[in-house]
């Protein structure tokens, strides 16, 4: 399945952390790519990675928090063809994160949105997209094999069932 919303289009990596998905988005053929993160020292690990791959010219780096790009007078709204993201799953101490990386997405899309998200959320996930004003498909389940990052993980790692879903807003 390929919709032709990467290969030269303008990219968004939102909460680009190491910068996985927006090294995929260069590597695929994006005329452009902007990659957002809050986090120095993710955003530090997304240059060298850039760097080792030869990318740095192909990904542009900005630091900024979600909220600011949910403002009225955000420079980025509407600016990008396609916006990629792999936001905290909005559970335990991130509840909602997700939903305002999904809609933050929605902001800085012209076109489709392709996110990860848990898939134990989906419908509460859908249903608030739709007040977004985006319409959501899954594409794919996956699983995820999550190591424990946080004090609150109590297991060395677990699986997570997790949705690619793509977003495109209800005009569109």
């Amino acid at each position: 399945m390929n919709f032709g919303e990467i290969a030269d289009k303008t990219v968004a990596d939102l909460g680009c952390g190491c910068g996985v998905l927006a090294i995929g988005a260069a590597m695929l053929g994006a005329s452009a790519v902007t990659g957002f993160d809050i986090d120095e020292d993710a955003l530090a690990v997304c240059r060298d990675n850039l760097e080792e791959l030869d990318l740095n010219d192909s990904v542009h780096l900005v630091r900024i928090d979600v909220n600011e790009l949910l403002k009225e007078d955000c420079r980025w709204k509407d600016s990008f063809d396609t916006v990629i993201l792999n936001p905290p799953f909005g559970t335990k101490n991130n509840q909602g994160a997700d939903l305002k990386f999904l809609q933050a997405a929605g902001e800085l899309s012209k076109g489709a949105v392709y996110s990860l998200h848990k898939t134990a959320t989906r419908k509460h996930l859908l249903r608030k997209a739709t007040a977004l004003g985006l319409t959501g498909e899954v594409l794919a389940e996956l699983r995820y094999d999550l190591p424990k990052t946080y004090n609150f993980h109590k297991k060395d790692s677990v699986d997570v069932h997790v949705d690619f879903i793509r977003f495109v807003k209800k005009s569109c």
